[in-house]
């Protein structure tokens, strides 16, 4: 895939993965972040303490998203920890604030230590392409299948954006997924279902925060905080990459979030790493039918990450505050044609094609044991189907070279 230049982008190149960068943070603030305010509540943070939580880890996410970005001229999308997030809902109703902001800073660390290791990188090139298509195939079909099931709650709202998006995509499919985020808030604007009337645009101000550490955050903290992220977040995101033909190596993007980690954990920040079900919204053709121009939607995913984190609770509420079924019918049928190309190539293979549907139903199943999510579970059970049907797992595959189309970052 070659590098792209600033100059090789003319304007119309820029509507699609702006849309789509602006999506992928829309889905992220208005589906999971409720959870980063559950936890506050449940930590007994007051509203500067919750506020400098928003402002680190979206001012965080937005630049190392930004950065990776225009580094690697890939669309690498960034993002908090979600089930890290699930997880200190519970973690923080025993655990004080200070033990867990060092709990934080020691995840952080091992991240960091990891990436410059390499080891993660090895790792994910042994995973057969099949494998991995059928993992994200599984991690995404809740969503596509979320689209529709919207019907159930809100069938005018749901049927209007599914009609609009094939309609569309019948008549000129470049423009469905732009169309349906516009008709969409047309829609609730005009039976007034977003109410921003209430709402004042306020600064963020960071509040440091001193750590303190203990064996006890150590190991019901830190630990599980480090295990669920990688797992759930690193791996599956790195995937996605992977699945659109970006090879980018994970070293400096494990290295890179883990340092940002580190400097934003005493502002409130648990966790931000590589994105996985919003990455897929900008790294397909829906966000470009040039790959080589995906990465504008990184760019400009970490702009509207910056400008959200400027004015911390504020904004965040704002995309809180659309309708539950809009955010899970946007994201599905953002994301229908990534499942299908997914499908298409986890089946594309006869010989490897078992092992492919058996580890995309298994993440479809979302599996959760040890406090570990489906994801994880998804991979360990393809990865056993693949070497007992196929006799072993494939060899790790050869570095390429300087100019190759799969070129690397510079670690």
């Amino acid at each position: 895939m070659p590098t792209p230049s600033a100059s090789s982008l003319a304007p119309r190149d820029l509507v699609h993965p702006i849309v789509a960068g602006l999506i992928s943070v829309i889905v992220n603030y208005g589906g999971t972040f409720i959870l980063v305010f559950q936890a506050a509540k449940v930590a007994g943070l007051d509203p500067a303490l919750t506020a400098s939580w928003v402002w680190s880890v979206s001012i965080g996410v937005g630049v190392t998203g930004l950065l990776l970005s225009w580094a690697a001229r890939e669309p690498i999308i960034t993002a908090w920890s979600t089930p890290a997030a699930a997880f200190l809902v519970t973690a923080l109703a025993t655990t004080p604030y200070a033990e867990a902001i060092g709990a934080y800073l020691l995840s952080a660390a091992a991240f960091v230590a990891l990436g410059l290791s390499g080891y993660f990188d090895k790792a994910i090139r042994l995973i057969p392409p099949g494998v991995a298509a059928g993992l994200l195939a599984g991690i995404l079909l809740p969503f596509g299948i979320g689209a529709f099931g919207g019907m159930n709650l809100d069938p005018l709202l749901t049927a209007w954006l599914i009609l609009a998006y094939v309609a569309l995509k019948r008549y000129t499919a470049r423009y469905a997924v732009v169309g349906i985020l516009v008709s969409g808030l047309a829609l609730l604007l005009l039976q007034n279902r977003v109410d921003l009337s209430g709402l004042t645009l306020a600064f963020a101000a960071p509040v440091y925060t001193a750590p303190a550490f203990s064996l006890n955050s150590l190991l019901s903290v830190a630990l599980p905080l480090f295990l669920i992220t990688l797992t759930g977040q690193y791996m599956p995101g790195m995937l996605v990459l992977r699945n659109d033909g970006f090879k980018t190596s994970a070293n400096p993007i494990v290295t890179v979030t883990g340092l940002g980690s580190l400097l934003m954990a005493p502002f409130g920040s648990h966790a931000f790493n590589l994105a996985a079900i919003t990455a897929a919204i900008c790294t397909g053709k829906e966000a470009h039918d040039d790959p080589a121009k995906r990465w504008v939607a990184g760019i400009a995913a970490g702009i509207f990450y910056i400008l959200v984190g400027v004015f911390g609770v504020t904004l965040a509420a704002v995309f809180m505050a659309l309708p539950a079924t809009f955010i899970t019918t946007l994201a599905g049928l953002a994301l229908l044609g990534t499942i299908g190309g997914s499908l298409a190539s986890a089946l594309a293979d006869p010989k490897a094609r078992e092992a492919a549907l058996i580890t995309f139903l298994a993440a479809a199943a979302n599996i959760k044991l040890f406090g570990i999510g489906g994801a994880f579970w998804g991979l360990v059970i393809g990865l056993a189907a693949h070497a007992l049907l196929n006799g072993r797992l494939p060899r790790r595959a050869p570095q390429p070279r300087p100019g190759a189309a799969g070129k690397e970052m510079v670690k």
